[in-house]
């Protein structure tokens, strides 16, 4: 480091004679053609450039040639003293200037690298408040490391798994020489550690912070060092090391790193516990589901209007339990993204018929028109998940229109797409509800005083349809004007086509 700072002074004084030089060109012109006596004055032009250009010591020597420039081109051999006088305060002023000059740079570069500083320090606090997770606050934390330290950065989160799976935060492979020297760093066998890897490059490990550890374990790159300068980029990392474990200190990201792996292991727990519970209830719900049908066919019961009602209830209850289990399994599948379609070939009919089945009951007290277009082109999705989307469509059309109300069911082909869609008359939607249709819990005020249910349903219909490359629309004309939820999916270029009969 010292050499190149010789070099760049050594640079700025060869400079500043030159600027000096073509000063005196100049200044000979002005002697020459203009007859000009007096302007020894022009070289503090020189020396104020040379301050603020090159540094302080190119501005000195800019100076005292300067001085000597002006004494050859503005005054003679017998010179007076109060011509020397002259000589002597113009090298004062030259010197000062220089030094002026050279402090007003300084000022300027401290003021441009507290702005830059400022301004990463607002984006660096705007992605911790923005960042739902642990993993995203590691990787802000990476950022913001990385651009100050100017080299390649990787950071580890505190615990020992993150080193067992050799990605840190931010999914950055690092060497298994690195990968090593973080996990006993993490554990504490070591402080820090300077690792080679296979390619010659030194690695720096240690903590962020050495008071807090959840601040995670670094390894920054510090490339080919050689080895005089070992030391002196090592301190200057640890340095910025210090800095930014401040700063992390002053945003009181310890506090953030913690509350997001709460609520990560909150979330784990709950969609444990409903994954638990609900295959739990599946099995008593099975057996009650098959008793109820049972006796509601058995003679004495079919007989008994009383009987009948009461088995039919139990059969609804049951159903409509079934449902909400198989929807809070279907939110944790989605939640962990777990959805994973079996594509296939399928006829839409299929789709709509099988739909309409499994909510016949649900339909019973609604008039229920059919608008199928006739050799409609195969489609290449997941039949269960569609079905199962499209019966949450039709369950919705039902639940939310006045019974004996119309509902019309239609598959047609719009263009290279299909479209399934349901169109009731019931509550319908305003503005700000079509908006947040398909959210996850949403359920507008009107539609909450009709009806119960858990938000969970349209949601958990537009993940399936999202997972087969469709969409789910929600249109409504207003308040109590009906509603169409259509499911748009696409056609693939060479479907197959349905062979119509010639009787159909």
């Amino acid at each position: 480091m010292r050499i190149e700072t010789i070099k760049r002074e050594a640079r700025g004084i060869a400079l500043a004679l030159l600027l000096v030089a073509a000063t005196t060109l100049m200044a000979d012109a002005l002697v020459f053609f203009a007859g000009i006596r007096r302007g020894s004055v022009i070289y503090l032009l020189a020396v104020l450039v040379a301050g603020w250009r090159f540094g302080l010591w190119p501005a000195i020597v800019a100076a005292f040639a300067g001085v000597l420039g002006s004494g050859v081109l503005f005054y003679s051999p017998n010179t007076q003293r109060s011509e020397l006088l002259d000589l002597a305060l113009f090298l004062i002023v030259a010197l000062v200037a220089s030094h002026v000059a050279n402090s007003m740079k300084r000022q300027t570069e401290i003021a441009k690298k507290r702005e830059k500083e400022m301004s990463d320090l607002y984006r660096f606090s705007r992605s911790l408040a923005a960042a739902p997770s642990a993993a995203e606050i590691y990787r802000a934390i990476e950022d913001h490391l990385a651009t100050h330290a100017q080299r390649k950065v990787v950071l580890f989160g505190a615990g020992t798994a993150d080193a067992a799976t050799g990605k840190p935060a931010g999914e950055t492979a690092v060497p298994p020489q690195v990968r090593a020297a973080i996990t006993e760093v993490q554990v504490g066998q070591r402080v820090e550690a300077d690792v080679t890897d296979e390619t010659g490059n030194v690695w720096l490990v240690r903590r962020v912070s050495q008071k807090t550890p959840d601040f995670g374990v670094i390894a920054i790159d510090l490339g080919r060092v050689p080895a005089d300068e070992a030391a002196e980029v090592h301190q200057r990392v640890n340095d910025m090391l210090s800095d930014a474990a401040d700063t992390l200190e002053r945003l009181d990201v310890a506090h953030a790193l913690n509350q997001a792996k709460m609520r990560s292991e909150t979330e784990l727990l709950r969609e444990a516990l409903i994954g638990s519970v609900s295959h739990e209830l599946r099995t008593p719900l099975a057996s009650i589901l098959g008793a109820a049908t049972v006796l509601s066919q058995a003679p004495p019961v079919r007989n008994d209007e009383r009987l009948t009602s009461l088995a039919g209830v139990v059969r609804d209850e049951a159903e409509r339990l079934n449902n909400d289990i198989q929807n809070l399994l279907d939110a944790t599948r989605i939640s962990r993204e777990q959805i994973k379609p079996r594509m296939e070939w399928i006829e839409p009919t299929d789709i709509v018929n099988s739909a309409l089945e499994r909510r016949r009951r649900r339909l019973l007290g609604h008039s229920v028109s059919l608008d199928v277009d006739s050799n409609l082109p195969f489609i290449y999705v997941d039949p269960v998940l569609i079905e199962q989307a499209f019966a949450q469509v039709v369950d919705n059309a039902a639940k939310y229109s006045p019974s004996g109300s119309n509902i019309t069911v239609a598959a047609k082909r719009n263009g290279h797409g299909l479209v399934l869609s349901v169109k009731d008359h019931g509550l319908g939607l305003t503005e700000e509800e079509s908006a947040q249709v398909g959210d996850r819990f949403f359920r507008g005020a009107r539609h909450a005083a009709t009806a119960s249910g858990s938000g969970l349903g349209l949601w958990i219909a537009k993940a399936f349809v999202s997972a087969n490359g469709g969409k789910l629309e929600a249109a409504s004309a207003g308040a109590n004007l009906g509603t169409t939820i259509a499911i748009k999916l696409p056609i693939a270029p060479h479907a197959p086509t349905q062979e119509t009969d010639p009787d159909d």
